[in-house]
Parts: structure tokens; C-alpha cells; sequence
């Protein structure tokens, strides 16, 4: 590691080069076809759609039109596509109206029309458009127990798909006969189209059986609609196959995977040594933090697997499990198990955010460590160890001055996790 570089700021950059990585300006031109003889409409969803727009509009040769729904703030100007704001993460009127649009966009398409979907993280909680007999209040509290219940991203989808009149291909459905050409920024672990944004246009393996199984595993309350839409089959979505997405292509445009090796490259260049541990980490937040700090330290004291200095990085999506009165947010709740495994060790810094700036429900991307963190805390009064019990990861960093606060990032490809041995 060169001599006159500060942690942070290597941590910093690492971070940035993760989400720059993802911008849709620097990957979508690459997997654009040539304009088709009808027309072209631009679909689309989550938190990176409104960039993505942004980015289809200025390099697509021809006409174009559509609609696109983001996250409140998230937007961007676009001259031909329409960009709707919706809220994240628990859904709201305004991203059920904006799933209506989009079918209204999509209607009376002929076999010479292009549809190109773009597709993200958040595109879930902004397509609530519930399947029969639900209200929007019952998707809201749905939403809520959900991301209270400890599921993984991909279990909280498959829920979410079988109680939807929108998800699990049926937006795709809706486009017949036209061509459908999903771009998608994944932010799933294992990178499954399905799961990115509950797969409003790709076919859906999962059945009503397993959405059913994943409520009652976690005991999610479910209104007597949402269980009757559930155990009668009635929710089922498109499966592979259906003839109703034969003209449907998919392609990933970033990764977590992609992200992570950009921050390697940005760690060679420093002279550090980048480990990969993996693109799908998950798990509860506060255990996957021991475990990464039982490495780190194994790094630290016996140069294994790698010798300082060097960088661990991974990605995936963890979960937490709020039990408190905090806020919850999975990266920082990682990073303060990290820190109360760690006690204090020399040498060793961290950062973990989210790379749409989102950490849980917070407009704050993550938060940075290092070996005085535990030390300043106390020294302030604050118990690392009553923080993490309460689920409020997010007012420890912030007492001390570590959160990450970047903005919107208009991207998302997950979570990233750098930690730091030198």
C-alpha cells in the first residue's frame, strides 16, 4: 500500500468505483439491438430506471416513448420517456397508479414493436399493483411484515410475485406479440431475474405452493384475500415456456459481481491485495459481520489466507431481524458486529454501504470503521453492544460522525463490504 494513503479514503474509492461500475451511462449502449420496424416503447422500474432513461435516450438512433417508475428522488430529466416517482420500501398510491400506466403503455402492441424493460433493485415496492381482492393497505402491511420477518430477498419475493397482478411475467404477458428486451441491474444475490425487482417480465419458476410455505415458515400475517389468493393457486404466475413470452430476451447489464471486481482493480492500483469472498453473502447481518471478522483477524495474526495489506470484499444481501427500537439497516448492523468482533484490533478499517445510498429505509448509504471506533464510542457513552441489541446501527455511526452519506447513487447492485488489513 503506498505510504501516504489514509484508510477512508481508500475505502472511499473503493466504494465509488463499485457504484460507478453499475452507472447505466458506462453499461446500457453495449446491449442495445438495432431500432425494429414498429415502434419502440420503453418500460421500466426501480431505482436505477430513471437512469437508465436517461442513458437508452442518449445513445437509441431512433424514435422512442414510454414510462418509467423510480424511487421519490431518484428521478432524472428525460426528453421522451415519462418518469413516475413512487415510494420505497413499503409501496404507496403513487407506484400503484404508475403500474397502471405501464399497462396502458404496453397495450395493442404488434409483432414489429420493441418493447426494452429496464429493470432494477426497489422495482417491487414500486409496482404495487395488487392481485384479486387485495387492497393497497393489505400490500403495505404485507410489505411491512416482510421486511420485519428475517426472509431473504429472494423468499420476500416470491411472496410479493404471487400477490401481484403486475409481477412474475405478467407485464411481459401484457406486451404480446410485440419483442421484449429486459435490461437488468441486479441487486439479488445469485443475480436470478425473477427475483430482480419480483421479475414483472420473465417467467416465474416459483409456484403459489412456495410463497404459501415462506409465509407460514416465518409467521407473516397475511390478510384472508392475500391467503385465499395464495392457497386456492389463483396467484400463480408465468412459468417458463409460456407461450405468452416467446419473443422475451433478458440481459444483465451489472452485477455485484462486476462491482466488486472494479474495486479490485482500484485496490491493485493502490498496492493492496484484493480478496474476493463472493457476490451472494447472506445471512443475518450481525452473524455475517463475525464471520468476515474471524477472517479478517485470522488475516491479521497469521497472514491467511493473504498477507496485509489487503482488502476483503464482498457483496450479496443480508437481513436483519428487528427485534429493537432502532432503524435497522443491514450494512451498519454488519459493520457494528464487524467492530465488536474486531474489539479494537490494530490495523483494520471497514466500509459497508448500500450502493443505491439506501441503507434499509435510511438515506444514508452505510458507515465507515476503524480501530479507534469501540474507543470513541465509549468515550461518548454510547454502548456498541445495547446499539446492536437495538437494532440502531445507524444512530451509533452517526454519533460518531462515520455515516456514508452519498445521495442517491441512481444504481444498485447490492451491498458492498470493503474491510481493510494493514
Amino acid at each position: 500500500m503506498h505510504a501516504d494513503t489514509d484508510p477512508r479514503s481508500v475505502l472511499r474509492r473503493l466504494f465509488t468505483a463499485a457504484v460507478q461500475s453499475a452507472q447505466p451511462a458506462h453499461v446500457l449502449a453495449a446491449h442495445l439491438p438495432e431500432p425494429p420496424r414498429g415502434r419502440t416503447i420503453v418500460i421500466g422500474a426501480g431505482k436505477a430506471s430513471a437512469a437508465m432513461a436517461q442513458a437508452l435516450e442518449a445513445v437509441w438512433p431512433g424514435p422512442l416513448e414510454g414510462t418509467v417508475v423510480t424511487r421519490y428522488g431518484h428521478a432524472v430529466p428525460c426528453r421522451h420517456i415519462r418518469i413516475l416517482e413512487a415510494a420505497h420500501p413499503v409501496p404507496d398510491a403513487a407506484g400503484q397508479q404508475a403500474a397502471r400506466q405501464l399497462f396502458d403503455q404496453v397495450r395493442g402492441l404488434g409483432p414489429d414493436d420493441l418493447v426494452i424493460s429496464l429493470i432494477s433493485g426497489g422495482g417491487s415496492a414500486l409496482l404495487p399493483l395488487p392481485g384479486a381482492g387485495i387492497t393497497l393497505a393489505d400490500k403495505q402491511a404485507i410489505s411491512k411484515a416482510l421486511l420485519r420477518s428475517g426472509a431473504n430477498i429472494r423468499e420476500m419475493n416470491c411472496v410479493r410475485r404471487h400477490l401481484s397482478a403486475i409481477k412474475g411475467g405478467r407485464l411481459a404477458a401484457a406486451c404480446a406479440p410485440a419483442r421484449v428486451l429486459n435490461l437488468l441491474i441486479s441487486d439479488v444475490p445469485g443475480d436470478r431475474p425473477e427475483d430482480i425487482a419480483s421479475g414483472p417480465t420473465v417467467a416465474d419458476p416459483s409456484t403459489c405452493a412456495d410463497a404459501l410455505g415462506i409465509v407460514q415458515r416465518y409467521g407473516i400475517h397475511m390478510p384472508d384475500a392475500a391467503l385465499r389468493l395464495l392457497e386456492s393457486g389463483a396467484g400463480e404466475t408465468l412459468k417458463p415456456g409460456d407461450p405468452r413470452l416467446a419473443r422475451v430476451q433478458t440481459r444483465l447489464v451489472a452485477t455485484p459481481q462486476h462491482a466488486l471486481e472494479a474495486a479490485a482493480r482500484v485496490a491493485r492500483a493502490a498496492g493492496i491485495t484484493p480478496v474476493l469472498l463472493g457476490d451472494r453473502i447472506e445471512g443475518e447481518a450481525r452473524e455475517v459481520g463475525k464471520v468476515l471478522g474471524g477472517i479478517a483477524l485470522q488475516v491479521q495474526h497469521h497472514h491467511q489466507p493473504v498477507a496485509p495489506p489487503c482488502v476483503l470484499l464482498s457483496g450479496g444481501e443480508t437481513t436483519v431481524t428487528v427485534r429493537g427500537q432502532g432503524r435497522g439497516g443491514r450494512n451498519v448492523e454488519c459493520l457494528l458486529s464487524l467492530a465488536l468482533t474486531l474489539d479494537g484490533c490494530p490495523g483494520i478499517h471497514a466500509l459497508m454501504g448500500d450502493t443505491d445510498g439506501v441503507d434499509g429505509q435510511e438515506e444514508i448509504a452505510g458507515a465507515l470503521l476503524a480501530p479507534d471506533t469501540l474507543a470513541r464510542a465509549w468515550q461518548r457513552g454510547r454502548s456498541p453492544r445495547e446499539a446492536l441489541d437495538d437494532n440502531d446501527g445507524h444512530g451509533f455511526f452517526e454519533s460518531l460522525g462515520d455515516a456514508l452519506v452519498t445521495g442517491p447513487t441512481l444504481t444498485n447492485v447490492n451491498d458492498f463490504r470493503a474491510i481493510l488489513i494493514l
